[in-house]
């Protein structure tokens, strides 16, 4: 491995030992571009700017799992969220949306929902912190929306119970807003819920949902709710440029992607809790939350981001299985936040194995 003296491997060279790897530790696994084109049925049915086709026959699928009357899809969540904030908006004539400052429309959104659509947003709740609803009644101007994010992936994929989740709800629904799900991961919070998607939809106006995120589809998103409001939010993905001439590909595959694995999330749930169980006693490791309540969690490791590079690296030549060659984030120069999300790749490693492959990466001596 060429790199500087004292410095983490280059780039060029940790892709480089990525291709050598059959083996992976997160989510579903390297993929290339013919792995997700062969997601697509040969015979699949074309749409023309999303009408008919896979796109219309898969719209319906949607809204009958989530137990709605009609969803649309979107070719991104960003604009599926964007649009449907401002149709709560302006049908109930006030522009403030309520929701955790550690949600994905305020962190990675370049404040889209601000600049774009002039709504407000109406924070509740601490950084690193889930909401409460103690956080809730704090607010006290009337929203037109409350967001939702579940699982909530800046929190390691944290849930409220479903107690909290029904009260948290209702709250807004006392204040005369919309209760809106940023269900990007909704697929992965079944499981801790007991509870079918609808069921879980029921307690929302509208619902956002991914097909990549824990599915592993392309690209593509769906927003389900009343008939009439998600045919207005079809006018607003027209004025994003959302309409797109052909929207089978991604279409077909995310259908492709939800049967094959919306029934592992259960299996997918056990291993992230075997592994969580594997890691304890680890020095200087932590998993937030433990035990995780998703398929997914946050591992904290000592050392800096170099160092978690070049463990990676030399870990891959060595064993040619790929972990986490970077941070999430980092917490400090010397504690780097990894995601971790279980898929198809992680079933196949024993937490025994994982938890030999963390220590190594946060620069344990082997058999700690």
């Amino acid at each position: 491995m060429a790199n500087e003296p004292g410095g983490p491997p280059p780039a060029a060279t940790l892709m480089a030992l990525r291709e050598e790897c059959n083996r992976f530790l997160n989510g579903h696994g390297y993929r290339r571009a013919g792995d997700f084109l062969a997601m697509i049925p040969a015979d699949v049915e074309m749409d023309r700017y999303g009408q008919g086709g896979v796109v219309a026959a898969f719209e319906q699928e949607v809204a009958r799992l989530l137990g709605k009357e009609a969803a649309l899809f979107v070719p991104s969540g960003t604009m599926a969220q964007q649009t449907t904030l401002r149709v709560h908006a302006d049908r109930h004539g006030r522009r403030g949306v309520v929701f955790h400052p550690h949600c994905h429309l305020d962190w990675h959104e370049e404040r889209g929902y601000e600049r774009l659509h002039h709504l407000h947003g109406l924070p509740a709740g601490r950084l690193g912190v889930p909401l409460t609803l103690e956080d809730l009644e704090q607010v006290a101007e009337p929203p037109a929306a409350l967001l939702l994010e579940l699982p909530q992936r800046n929190l390691g994929g944290t849930l409220p119970s479903w107690d909290a989740l029904v009260a948290q709800t209702q709250w807004a629904r006392t204040r005369g807003a919309a209760v809106h799900m940023d269900g990007a991961r909704l697929w992965e919070a079944l499981p801790f819920y007991e509870r079918s998607a609808s069921q879980v939809a029921a307690l929302f106006d509208t619902v956002y949902v991914s097909f990549y995120k824990g599915l592993g589809g392309i690209a593509g998103s769906a927003v389900a709710g009343p008939a009439e409001l998600v045919a207005e939010i079809a006018q607003w993905r027209t004025r994003h440029g959302g309409r797109l001439v052909a929207l089978w590909p991604y279409a077909a595959a995310a259908r492709s992607a939800l049967a094959q694995r919306l029934s592992k999330m259960p299996q997918y749930y056990a291993h992230a809790r075997a592994v969580a169980g594997a890691l304890e006693g680890l020095p200087g490791v932590e998993v937030t939350p433990n035990p995780p309540v998703s398929p997914m969690m946050h591992v904290l490791l000592p050392g800096t981001a170099g160092d978690l590079a070049t463990r990676a690296a030399v870990l891959a030549a060595r064993e040619h299985v790929w972990t986490f060659a970077q941070p999430f984030a980092s917490d400090s120069p010397h504690r780097q936040r990894i995601e971790f999300s279980v898929g198809d790749a992680t079933l196949g490693c024993a937490p025994s194995e994982v938890r030999r492959w963390l220590a190594e990466l946060a620069g344990l001596p082997p058999g700690a």
